[in-house]
């Protein structure tokens, strides 16, 4: 009995992942990294992270706690963040614990916040 290695291969192959561009990372609680992050999806961050955030969207959670630069269309922050962010739309959780230098283009803030730092308003 012969069988053909070609048809035999292709069928235990897995069907080839799609390339989804700007997909979604989640860094866990337990996750403590030191060092730049880029990505061109969504990164939450739920552990910590010491060094540079570039992304499409950045969702800080509320055990999250970031120390850097970040620059991203969306940054949302439920937890703590220090340090500069430059981004179109800055949303603050009532959660938030923040010590920034800030530059957007809209700008939203929960009741509670913790806030110190410099807000500039984009284009002023």
């Amino acid at each position: 009995m012969t069988t053909k290695p070609a048809e035999t291969d292709a069928a235990l192959r897995p069907p080839p992942r799609p390339s989804v561009p700007g997909g979604r990372t989640v860094l866990d609680a337990d996750i403590r990294l030191s060092g730049d992050l880029s990505s061109a999806g969504t990164v939450e961050i739920l552990g910590e992270v010491a060094g540079d955030i570039s992304a499409q969207t950045l969702i800080v959670g509320t055990e999250g706690l970031v120390k850097g630069s970040v620059s991203a269309e969306t940054v949302e922050v439920r937890g703590t963040l220090e340090g500069k962010v430059s981004c179109l739309s800055f949303t603050l959780r009532s959660s938030a614990v923040v010590t920034v230098e800030v530059n957007y283009d809209v700008l939203i803030i929960e009741s509670g916040a913790q806030i110190d730092g410099r807000f500039r308003r984009a284009g002023r």
